[in-house]
């Protein structure tokens, strides 16, 4: 008994001190990790990053540094630690690998929540794709189309496209042409084009709207009518302009110009 009782002293004597000092270096770094942690998204909320995104660096902080302090405690422990920092990075390295579209995607949504290029509610055209901003993910951006179909585009993608925002100005123009026929009247025809757009109540007067004759194409004198409008009332403005100078040209006896098939008889 006395044999194992000074085995043990030994044993206290010559590695205590390592693991008292290591205990405590376990204690305070953990202590030390969590303010840095609050530090760290305290930052991240001043500087207005995305709550989603600053759980995620949050506890990719902390993950990161614990890994740190627990290699600390190891080595202060004596136990060696060259090998066991070659496995892990060896095992970051596999899981980098294994996993290196998510990284891209990830790597993406990180940079549309700092960069903001759209915010939820806008309406944006990327990847081929066109719909209001239902959500911006770490991974994935969700889209509602106008016929509310949901769409998921990867952020790695859709960090590395061209992204069309047309939600990001208040105002927008709406471009429209008309073709009439040759016969027609080109000041009348203007007349009655510029009536419709400039007694529209959606359309701004400043800039003040325009029409002007672009194009004498084969079958037809193709005039431009162009307006501004709040970007909320686009589409208003859109398809109540159409209907208005389709009705307004009928009224004016002014002929818009259609393929039409003439029966011959004999």
């Amino acid at each position: 008994m006395e044999k194992y009782l000074k085995s043990a002293e030994a044993l206290l004597i010559e590695y205590g001190p390592n693991v008292i000092t290591a205990i405590l270096i376990l204690i305070v770094g953990l202590f030390v990790i969590n303010l840095l942690i609050k530090l760290a998204k305290r930052i991240m909320q001043k500087s207005n990053v995305d709550v989603t995104l600053q759980k995620f660096l949050g506890d990719l902080f902390g993950w990161a540094l614990k890994a740190l302090l627990i290699v600390t405690v190891i080595a202060k422990l004596g136990v060696p630690t060259a090998s066991f920092t070659a496995i892990i990075g060896a095992a970051g390295l596999a899981v980098g690998l294994a996993l290196q579209g998510s990284l891209s995607n990830f790597a993406g949504g990180a940079l549309i929540m700092i960069f903001k290029p759209f915010r939820v509610g806008d309406y944006i055209n990327a990847q081929g794709e066109e719909g209001i901003v239902k959500s911006i993910e770490i991974f994935t951006t969700k889209l509602n189309t106008l016929d509310n179909k949901e769409i998921i585009i990867p952020n790695g993608a859709l960090s590395n496209s061209n992204i069309v925002n047309y939600s990001t100005e208040e105002n927008r123009r709406v471009d429209l042409t008309f073709g009439v026929s040759y016969d027609a009247d080109i000041k009348e025809t203007k007349e009655v084009l510029s009536a419709i757009v400039n007694n529209h109540p959606l359309v701004l007067k400043d800039p003040a709207p325009a029409v002007l004759l672009v194009e004498l194409a084969d079958s037809s004198i193709n005039f431009a009518v162009r307006s501004w409008v709040k970007s909320a009332d686009y589409w208003t403005v859109y398809t109540e302009v159409l209907e208005q100078t389709k009705e307004a040209l009928d009224k004016a006896g002014i002929e818009i110009p259609y393929p039409h098939q003439v029966e011959i008889r004999k």
